[in-house]
């Protein structure tokens, strides 16, 4: 009877929090005390000890530092520095934009691609770059890095590696599903950015030569008069009105030292990621108090209680014996490599109209039953959940997907958009099916 009401207190969580504005981790956190302390008869002081302080830490540690970045201009002249480098390339431009997006995601910015996505649709609106592939060109970049240590989606599932007993290897959970996102983006690009690689020639306007090989209805609007020949693709920069200019001060390069010595640290010298993080913040609030008041609030305080609350529950599972009863049912399937695949499918199809992290929160405790039984590889299947839960955030539906569709400058938004989530269900339909037979297939023989 625990167990039943332990998994049905899961759904019911998941499905409440995708139905009303109410935070999953809210939801997780009464959970675990009802189902843990309730009806499990665990006793509350063991539950309050499952709270996951050191990835609280992290993720607030994280998205504090960013939101002081963000707030003091830093962000600005890492964007735009990099921008300036491709000199007005129309190929170089998207793939930076995917570079940039993926970097920025990998160092702890969880909006990499919202902050981009202005700038980025804007530059291929003037640009004259498929919107489509520009959009995903920041979605694949971000959601390619989202696995990074000192992410919020790297805490969680390496937490939650570790709370189910299982070694965890941060590296490879970065690498793999950052190669797989190259992957997609490489094909989509071959498909609508091949003709980005013949510049446009001297003297031909960029807004009305020729461009993007994608169908009329997702190319840019021209919005404005025939620009000058001097603005022709192969000999300037992007407009000065998209990226600007952005000077060095006391704050931003001690923001920018304090980011890299975070990643070295951590990568390096296995330095706590949570801790420097608020210590690294501290100092540069020091340094300029009055400039950002308030700048608590920037935190993301609904992924820490995601995230927490999420982890919280999962203990309770633990303590409970609801992993362990589960792990029991699994070695009655018939087909762990077939059951691996159908999870991969029904994870990636909820999270392309859902919460990536809560699908995971979920998706990973069932996994355990498969892992338990020895016959899956364990890392790789994780890996394979990891990937195929957030690379169909291209969705028009997530918040990666949604800012890209409201950023594009075309003619037809509602159209743009159906081609988005065209593009995202072609994702869902392929993604698990590519993880499976390169990740779970192999690691398991």
């Amino acid at each position: 009877m625990v167990y039943a009401i332990s998994i049905l207190a899961l759904v019911l969580i998941f499905t409440i929090a995708t139905k009303v504005p109410i935070n999953m981790g809210i939801l997780a956190f009464a959970g675990a005390f009802l189902v843990g302390g309730w009806v499990s008869g665990i006793p509350i002081d063991d539950i309050v000890d499952a709270f996951p302080g050191d990835i609280f830490l992290i993720v607030a540690g994280i998205t504090l530092l960013f939101a002081i970045a963000k707030a003091n201009g830093t962000i600005n002249i890492i964007v735009e520095s990099a921008l300036r480098l491709v000199h007005g390339r129309r190929w170089a431009l998207v793939w930076m934009m995917f570079l940039l997006s993926g970097a920025l995601m990998a160092l702890g910015s969880p909006m990499a691609a919202g902050m981009l996505a202005p700038i980025a649709m804007r530059l291929a609106g003037k640009k004259n770059i498929n919107p489509l592939l520009m959009g995903m060109a920041i979605n694949h970049g971000a959601l390619g890095c989202a696995f990074s240590p000192i992410t919020i989606y790297g805490a969680f599932v390496n937490g939650l590696i570790k709370s189910a007993g299982y070694e965890a290897n941060p590296l490879l959970l970065f690498i793999v599903p950052f190669a797989l996102n190259a992957l997609f983006f490489t094909v989509l690009f071959v498909i609508y950015g091949r003709d980005l690689l013949h510049e446009l020639p001297d003297g031909t306007d960029e807004t009305t030569g020729s461009g993007a090989s994608s169908p009329a209805s997702l190319h840019p609007s021209p919005g404005g008069a025939p620009e000058s020949g001097t603005r022709a693709a192969t000999a300037v920069l992007p407009e000065t009105d998209v990226i600007g200019h952005t000077p060095f001060n006391r704050e931003r390069v001690a923001t920018l030292l304090g980011i890299l010595l975070l990643a070295v640290g951590s990568v390096a010298f296995n330095v706590d990621v949570g801790v420097s993080s608020i210590c690294i913040s501290t100092v540069l609030l020091l340094m300029a108090p009055q400039k950002m008041p308030r700048i608590e609030d920037k935190v993301a305080w609904p992924a820490v209680l995601l995230v927490c609350g999420m982890l919280t529950y999962m203990t309770v599972l633990k303590q409970n014996g609801t992993l362990d009863f589960l792990g029991d049912a699994a070695a009655h399937l018939g087909s762990p490599l077939a059951a691996a695949l159908i999870l991969l499918y029904a994870v990636a199809i909820i999270s392309a109209v859902g919460s990536s992290i809560g699908t995971l929160g979920i998706a990973l405790p069932l996994a355990a039953p498969m892992l338990a039984a020895g016959e899956l590889g364990v890392l790789g299947f994780i890996i394979a959940l990891a990937f195929a839960s957030t690379v169909v955030d291209v969705s028009p539906f997530a918040t990666n997907g949604s800012i890209v569709v409201a950023e594009a400058e075309v003619e037809d938004r509602q159209r743009f958009q159906r081609s988005v989530l065209a593009y995202c269900g072609l994702v869902v339909f392929l993604a698990p099916l590519v993880a499976w037979a390169l990740i779970v297939v192999p690691t398991s023989l």
